[in-house]
Parts: C-alpha cells; structure tokens; sequence
C-alpha cells in the first residue's frame, strides 16, 4: 500500500528537522565528552571569546566568578576540568547567576558540573560561579565552547588555570587541548604542480587514476618521501573546498591520524587533527608540520609539508615507520574554512601500508571491495539470469513443450535453473554489506530495507513453487497468479533498490551514466516483452483465419509454429547478447570506482 504523498512529506520535513534542529535549548548532555555541538561541519580556529575569572587560587568550598564575553553569541557550554588531564571528566559544581539566560547540566556522575544556554537568543557576556569540590585536582583550567551562529562555532576556548592554595602554579604552563586552534608556523607558495616523477623508487605515491599526472585536472596525488628522521609530503586534486588524508589501523572512519589542507577565502591552511568515528575532525591545538607550502590554480588544490617520523610529544600523531591504510578524502568548504562532509566516498588503500618502506606506486578504491562484489552478483542476478528465466518462461513454453531435459520440459528446467542460479546469487550478495558493516547500515536510506523485502520474496517463490498443484487441479489458476504476482513484484522491487544503490557514498558509481544505463536496460526489457508479445498475439490471430479444412489448419499450425519457434530463438539470442552488453559495461563501472 502506498503512503499517501502528505504522509510521506511530513515524514521528510520530521527527518530533516531532526538531522538539523541543534539543541537551540541548551540540553547538550551528548556533547558533555567532546564539547563538540552537534551542528556538523568544523570549529573555527582563532576564538573570538574570553573567559575571565575572579581568582586564580581556591580551597575546596570556595566559590570562584567565571565570566564569559565576545562579541554576539547564541549558545555556550562550559565546564571546568583537571589541568593536567583536560580529557578528564567535569569537576566541582556550577551556580547560576541569570537563570533567564543559563542552566544547569549534568555531565557524568557530577551534578550540576556544566552550564549552556536556555535558548539561541543573542547575549555578549555571560556570569556564572564555580564551587571547588573537596577532592578537587591541584590545578582546574575553564573550558568554554561558543557558538555564534549554527555552523560558525569554537570548540574548547581555553579559560584561566585556577590552582589549589599552597599549590605552584604549572611549570611549563599547561596549554589547553583545544580544537579550535592551530599554531601558527612560515607558509610558501608552491611554484608550479607536482611531479609523479620518483614514484615507486625515491618516493611512496598514492595515485587515483592510477598513474595519472598529479598536474591535471582529475588527478588525486599523495607522495610521501623520506629524509633521515622526517618525511615530506605531498597532496593534490581537484577540490576548491579542502583535501585531507588520514592514516587508520583498518578501514573505518574513527581514532585516526588525519592532515586537512583547508581552502579559506582563497588561501590553504593546512592543519592536523584527530578523527573519531564518524564525526567531523576535531583539529589541533599545536601543529608539528614544517616547511608548510600551498598551491590553489585551475582547480586543484596543492599542499606540501614536512613531519617527523615520531611525534611522542604531541598526542594523536602517529609513528610513520609503521603500516597504515591510508584515507584521501576531498569535499567543499566555505569562505571561512568550515568544512563539509566529503561528497563521496574516501579514496582508501586495499592493504596496510609502511609510507617509510619501500617506495611503492599504488592507486585505491572508493568502493570495497565486498560491496563491489555485493552490487555486482546483485546486477547478475536480477538483470541477466532473472530476466531471460521469466521470458522462458513466459513465451517458450508453447516452442520447448515437446522437448525433455532430464525428465522434464525444456522450458521448465531453463527457467528452474535461472531461478535457483537468482536465488543463489542473491543470498549470497545479500551476506555481504552485513559482513562489511558489522551490521545494519544508518546511512544506506531505503536501500537495505527494500533489499531486505526482495531477498524475502526471492527465497518465497520457491517455497510456493514446491506446493504448486497439478496442472489441472482448481486451484492452479490461483497459483499460477500468485507465483507471477510475487515475481514480478520482487522484480519491481529489485529495480528499484538497484536504483538506490547505484548513488550509495559506498558504490558510488559514475553518474549520470549508472542511471542511463539502467534505464536502458529496463527500456531494453520492456521492449523485448512487448515484441514478443505482440508476435504471439499475430500468430494466434494467423491461425484463426486459416480456412476450416482441418488438413490444412493442421498444415498451417505446423508451418505458424515453426514460424514462430525460430522468431522467438532468434529475439531470445539477441535478448541474452543485450543483457549481455548491460552486464559487461556495469562490471566495468564497478571495477573503476
């Protein structure tokens, strides 16, 4: 039953709403961890907001003034936490001053350990009080994360550091962990595109196409090249918005090394950060990259820079004399550097690779390789050997009844093979997005879920096929509507999921040409039905008219079957050739992604 159009727009506008609504309340206890908001896209860099305190010593039951300012802002959130270790938890408690402007919030099991807005209403400044708990660590640093607009945010201002009386004072000063900002280091203009030159010998490459000329316009380079104890890089392709590669344990998004080179109002800032699961990269405080260099002309983005092999200082780097797979991803940024989700899927390497071993030359895939052999078994099933077993089916019965395969009819045994081949694909394809997820996808939309009703009236058919009743029994004219009503609808079904899966982030298909080509196939299909169709309605009709003599209708019988057999074998052998030509060019679609 289908939903009614209204139904279906609200639920859109309900979906929507939600993936974008924020939390204009202030209730931000997901965000308690991170002190990330949940509005997507990145932190800006440089803070515009200060907090300001009215001590910087305390006992535990002191009561200490934290004032935040800036220019105007909708949202805050601020916590106090141990100095030393800012990944800590929340500590001591908070008291509103403005109850009209701030709540209180729960953060772990401390009560009241945070302070957000009550609503997106403008305000500049902001007054709360601090209470040091009585097992307080000897150093507190006030944390603050602001949001001046929905995608315009700063995560994790660092405030003042308040120390524990008869405490000294952190030496070095302690530095905040924040994400929203970057050390500043010397920048150069890169003169001219990168070269593939020492590819494989001098240098490790990740090329995609493979072996293209980092100078064009379509090609995506990473070299990395090896000097003593650092490693200088190389990254490129055709992105006005930003590049980034990440260096990951396994082939999933979270707890890698990442390296974004961020177009910002026509200059590239190049930045390191920290990946976790699949939210937006969480940038660093201080950057360990040197001789920083950039490039933006024609449409492709450059940047170069070097780092060491080892970076135990700095938290999140990893060691680069070790294997990784290794992430390129590219996507659009604003004006102000704000990143967006990449468009499509990250080009990723097929195995663990040492960039500090031996130079390699090696290209990737944007689509694993499980989920290639999922949509390619799927468009095996369901456009070639689906497709013929129905025309067997529908038109050779009447051509293949006198012929015998093992007992059986010819055309019985063609189309119960094809069907069981179907079956047998389509279980096995539908196994394998399972195996490569680990489970149920969230962003694969409808298509699991109509992969699901097809693969359940894929293993139905059959299971109905083994009660089908004699051919002269009562009940086969109910049979024989429900085997075709079943059948066609999972074929409906199938073309449709096909469809939705062709523009999947995981298989993502060049496009305009993946839709043409199913349409194509489709319009091929269809067309070949309605042929054969029409030939069997004109031979029925060239018999009709045959005179009454019965030698001679017996006669013409003979002559409109023969007639009609070869007609058919000869649409049927091009109908295969077709299906075919369709089979071979997505095949190819799929090995080039």
């Amino acid at each position: 039953m289908e939903l009614p159009g209204f139904a279906v727009a609200v639920w859109i506008f309900v979906c929507l709403y939600a993936s974008v609504g924020g939390y204009p309340n202030g209730k931000v206890r997901e965000a308690c961890t991170s002190m990330v908001p949940c509005h997507g896209g990145s932190p800006q860099l440089s803070p515009e907001h200060t907090i300001t305190v009215n001590g910087t010593e305390f006992k535990p039951g002191d009561s200490i003034e934290v004032h935040l300012s800036g220019p105007d802002f909708e949202g805050f959130f601020i916590q106090a936490r141990d100095a030393e270790h800012l990944d800590s938890p929340a500590v001591g408690s908070f008291v509103l001053a403005d109850r009209r402007r701030s709540q209180l919030l729960t953060c772990g099991r401390t009560k009241n350990s945070a302070v957000s807005q009550t609503s997106k209403a403008k305000k500049k400044d902001l007054k709360v009080y601090w209470v040091a708990p009585g097992d307080a660590p000897k150093h507190v640093q006030f944390l603050a994360t602001v949001v001046k607009k929905y995608r315009i945010f700063w995560v994790k201002i660092p405030g003042p550091i308040v120390s524990q009386t008869d405490v000294l004072s952190p030496t070095p000063p302690l530095h905040a962990t924040s994400q929203a900002m970057s050390t500043s280091y010397p920048v150069s203009y890169i003169s001219k595109p990168f070269s593939a030159s020492g590819c494989g010998s001098r240098k490790f490459c990740i090329r995609n196409p493979s072996n293209c000329d980092p100078g064009s316009a379509s090609c995506f380079f990473l070299s990395f090249q090896q000097d003593e104890s650092s490693v200088f890089i190389e990254m490129s392709g055709p992105s006005e918005g930003y590049l980034a590669f990440a260096l990951s344990h396994d082939q999933w998004m979270g707890g890698d090394d990442a390296y974004l080179c961020v177009n910002e109002d026509r200059r590239v800032h190049v930045s390191t950060a920290h990946l976790k699961q699949r939210s937006y990269p969480l940038l660093d405080l201080e950057n360990a990259l040197e001789d920083v260099s950039w490039r933006l002309a024609d449409g492709v983005l450059q940047c170069s820079f070097r780092r060491s092999i080892r970076l135990p200082a700095y938290k999140g780097r990893f060691n680069l004399d070790t294997s990784y797979y290794i992430f390129l991803a590219d996507g659009e940024a604003t004006e102000g550097g704000l990143i967006y989700k990449h468009h499509r899927q990250p080009l990723v390497t097929n195995g663990l690779y040492n960039v500090t071993g031996v130079p390699q030359d090696i290209g990737g895939s944007r689509s694993p390789r499980l989920i290639k052999a999922h949509g390619a078994l799927m468009f095996v099933a369901w456009i070639t050997t689906v497709s013929i077993g129905v025309i067997v089916a529908r038109f050779f019965k009447p051509v293949w009844s006198h012929s015998f395969l093992f007992g059986k009819e010819l055309w019985f045994q063609v189309h119960r093979m094809l069907m069981l081949t179907t079956i047998l694909l389509t279980s096995i394809s539908f196994v394998l997005p399972f195996v490569y997820r680990g489970g149920w996808s969230q962003q694969a939309g409808f298509h699991p879920y109509l992969g699901c009703a097809v693969m359940a009236l894929a293993i139905f058919q059959p299971l109905m096929a083994g009660f089908r009743p004699s051919r002269h029994a009562p009940r086969r004219q109910l049979f024989n509507w429900f085997h075709w009503s079943t059948g066609t609808t999972a074929r409906i079904l199938a073309v449709v999921t096909m469809f939705l899966g062709m523009d999947l982030p995981a298989l993502d298909l060049p496009d305009p040409w993946d839709t043409y080509t199913m349409i194509g196939f489709v319009a091929w299909h269809v067309g070949t039905d309605i042929l054969l169709e029409i030939h069997s309605y004109c031979l029925v009709r060239k018999v009709e008219v045959i005179e009454e003599d019965r030698v001679q209708i017996l006669q013409s019988l003979t002559s409109a079957e023969a007639e009609g057999c070869l007609f058919k074998q000869i649409v049927l052998t091009i109908y295969i050739c077709g299906n075919i030509v369709f089979l071979v060019a997505f095949l190819i679609a799929v090995n080039q992604v």
